[in-house]
């Protein structure tokens, strides 16, 4: 899959929560929160075009961009490169990590043990 820096996926989320949006949307949407002037907006949309994570098209309102990528696909590809990077591919020292470095709430505990329980049942 196509790697997306942290920055681009700011805009790749703005075009996942609501496509197409014009570079004026876009930058409204992004370009505040994040402090980006308009032309940083413009490079951002300019590389993930040449990424072909999107595609621009003459719409009703004007120029408008839509995702070429599916965020589920995106996450999938992102939480597989962090556990091959940094785990060896395996899920268990990741969330090892977690429990020994960042306190796991009771919430979150029951969270993993449910879904556990559900990856168990559906191997059955």
């Amino acid at each position: 899959m196509t790697q997306i820096s942290d920055a681009e996926s700011r805009i790749m989320e703005a075009l996942w929560r609501k496509s197409p949006l014009t570079p004026e949307q876009i930058i409204a949407t992004v370009g505040p929160e994040n402090g980006w002037a308009p032309a940083t907006v413009k490079t951002l949309i300019t590389r993930l075009l040449k990424k072909n994570a999107i595609a621009g098209a003459k719409e009703a309102d004007g120029y408008g961009y839509r995702p070429l990528i599916a965020r589920a696909a995106y996450v999938q590809s992102e939480s597989q490169g962090l556990l091959d990077r940094l785990f060896k591919g395996e899920v268990a020292p990741l969330v090892a990590h977690f429990a020994e470095n960042r306190r796991l709430s009771s919430k979150d505990v029951k969270q993993l043990k449910a879904l556990i329980a559900k990856i168990e049942e559906d191997k059955k």
